[in-house]
């Protein structure tokens, strides 16, 4: 069973891939200098209470001697003192989950705590599918991280090794002030055996390697691992010229070398803990981080604790309906959930109303903006100025086109793919946001984004990355509406908002799951069955503190069939509803005191996979 988000493994020709691999031991050991490296990684233990994970996890740290996909610490390169992330793509190829999204997040906030240049060098095959939705999330909090890292003047350099994909290349990956990559290394969004799974058909060739992606302007270098140490070096004088002189380095402390198993129970990148007393990387990063984050380890919430790999209490398990969490909106008696498959049919059905029909019953004054303003259009991202539920906003959303007949406005098919300059005109509207003072909502309805190469060559992933970067610290309001698929990156590029509202049927996945399938199983025969274990309904959604409201469809209590409580039943009805809800929504978030609302932004994004 295969972890990664979309690589696959190496294969196909080039420099990286014909060579062994370098393991993140060898990597770090190459680039600091001898007897500098100090791990920062405490000991994790395995929480999961699904026995093939649980065997996945055991197999991994046998087979690499750590006890998660990410090392964190700090050395020198060439005397100065520089904070190291690198994934081990022996370890579950590189994955993303809950517990290695979290240790990343400290290792970057310790560096700006204590205010070292950050070099990060990936391998990963991205989100960890069998933790699923909640692990997907993670992007958000580590791309959170850095920019608060570079927001505070300090460098951070990335170097991409063979292969990186996924929401890995989508956050962290593509933040760097300096990029490079190592020689023939695969660097693409979705790797090649995903996307044969879902098309039937190979990525077009020599598209997602390192060269092209140098030759595209995407990343600045191609350097192998030898001349990496040197490169950095080089660029950190210029970019650290401020600095006196390089901060004293901490005592060495007494240890294994990373990659070394540890004394509690398991592997560990690093047995002992950071400098100075008991639980001082955890201080540091107290220290460093906005004022938000320092409520963020994890103080008790109002809902049920949510075990990492396990989605909350509301498991899209095999019961086709359940008891509704007591925070949807519902006006019937009893409110009942959906399975995973009910909802994810219910949200692919072409009359299923889309960002178009609400703006068309939910709003007025709708002016549509079009494209970037600097020459590129893309038709799966709609872009206006409007009134929702009476409140003035900036809306931006995925652009499903309505199938209601007579409604032939212009706009893609169903299932328009979102591509770079898509991405683009939505920071184009959250700058608009930003400047006038405007809420911003965001309408996510994706099946994901563009794979082409057109997509790749036009920075897909980079520009994922910069939405993400710019949703967390937007001074604006802003409001996320979870109204229909809610697949991979491109819905991810649009979620970090102040608020998120969903519709009940509305889905989030780091994949579709006809994707995620063929990477755990190898066939997209079990795309339900997955979805359900990797909690995509509104109600897991709800029950992990991702969504905050969930709306019911349709309350009328009348009739039947395969579409009861659906919103294609009576589209207008609930578009109706959903706007002044929406509009009380945008008109309290206006009101609260930005700094308030903007440090409890970071709250909310900081503690997601965090115990509630």
């Amino acid at each position: 069973m295969t972890a990664t988000n979309s690589s696959g493994g190496s294969g196909g020709s080039g420099a990286s891939r014909g060579a062994a691999r370098a393991s993140a031991r060898e990597l770090i050991e190459a680039i600091v200098d001898p007897g500098s490296w100090h791990g920062w990684d405490e000991p994790v233990a395995i929480t999961t209470d699904d026995p093939d994970y649980r065997a996945d996890l055991e197999r991994a740290r046998e087979r690499t001697g750590l006890d998660e996909s990410v090392i964190t610490g700090e050395g020198r390169i060439e005397g100065r003192r520089v904070a190291l992330v690198a994934c081990e793509f022996r370890f579950l190829a590189g994955s993303i989950g809950v517990t290695a999204g979290e240790r990343l997040v400290r290792a970057v906030e310790r560096a700006t705590a204590e205010r070292l240049p950050l070099l990060a060098a990936p391998a990963s095959g991205g989100t960890r599918m069998q933790e699923g939705t909640v692990a997907f999330l993670q992007m958000v909090k580590v791309a959170a991280a850095i920019t608060d890292h570079k927001a505070a003047g300090l460098p951070y350099l990335v170097h991409l090794r063979h292969p990186t994909t996924g929401g890995v290349l989508a956050s962290w990956g593509s933040l760097g002030h300096v990029t490079a990559a190592e020689p023939g290394a695969l660097i693409g969004f979705m790797g090649p055996r995903v996307h044969e799974a879902l098309y039937g058909e190979e990525f077009p060739p020599g598209v997602q390697n390192a060269e092209n992606l140098m030759n595209h302007g995407l990343i600045d270098a191609v350097l192998p691992l030898s001349r990496l140490s040197g490169v950095a070096a080089r660029v950190l004088r210029v970019l650290c010229a401020g600095d006196t002189a390089p901060a004293p380095a901490p005592a060495p402390a007494a240890g294994p070398v990373p990659g070394q198993p540890g004394d509690a129970g398991g592997a560990s990148t690093e047995p002992t803990r950071g400098p100075g007393a008991p639980g001082g990387a955890r201080a540091a990063a107290d220290a460093a981080a906005p004022r938000a984050s320092a409520d963020a380890w994890g103080a008790p919430g109002p809902a049920a604790e949510a075990k990492p790999g396990a989605p909350g209490s509301a498991p899209g398990g095999t019961p086709e309906t359940e008891r509704a969490d007591a925070a949807s909106d519902s006006t019937g008696p009893e409110a009942v959930v959906p399975s995973a498959e009910v909802s994810i049919r219910a949200s692919r059905r072409p009359e299923r109303p889309g960002v178009r029909d609400l703006l068309r019953v939910a709003a007025e004054d709708v002016s549509p903006l079009s494209g970037t303003g600097a020459g590129e259009h893309d038709p799966g991202l709609l872009l206006a100025l409007a009134r929702v539920g009476g409140t003035p906003c900036v809306v931006l959303g995925h652009n499903r086109r309505s199938a209601r007949k007579g409604d032939t406005a212009e706009g893609p098919r169903e299932g328009q793919a979102l591509g770079p300059a898509g991405l683009r005109t939505a920071r184009r509207g959250m700058h608009i946001a930003a400047e006038i003072g405007l809420p911003l909502l965001t309408v996510i309805d994706t099946a994901g984004a563009a794979l082409s190469r057109e997509a790749e060559e036009g920075g897909l992933a980079a520009e994922i990355a910069r939405c993400l970067a710019d949703m967390v610290t937007l001074p604006a309001p802003t409001l996320c509406l979870l109204l229909g698929q809610g697949a991979g990156g491109a819905a991810l590029a649009l979620l970090p908002a102040d608020r998120v509202v969903a519709a009940r049927h509305a889905w989030l996945s780091p994949l579709p799951p006809e994707g995620a399938s063929a990477i755990l199983h190898r066939t997209t025969e079990r795309a339900y069955e997955v979805a359900a274990r990797q909690g995509v309904r509104s109600a897991d959604l709800l029950a992990q503190g991702i969504v905050d409201r969930v709306v019911e469809e349709d309350v009328s209590g009348s009739g039947g069939g395969s579409r009861a409580g659906d919103a294609s039943r009576a589209p207008d009805a609930f578009l109706s509803r959903l706007g002044h809800l929406l509009g009380a929504e945008l008109a309290a978030l206006r009101a609260q005191d930005p700094d308030e609302r903007l440090a409890a932004r970071r709250v909310r994004h900081r503690r997601i996979g965090l115990p509630r």
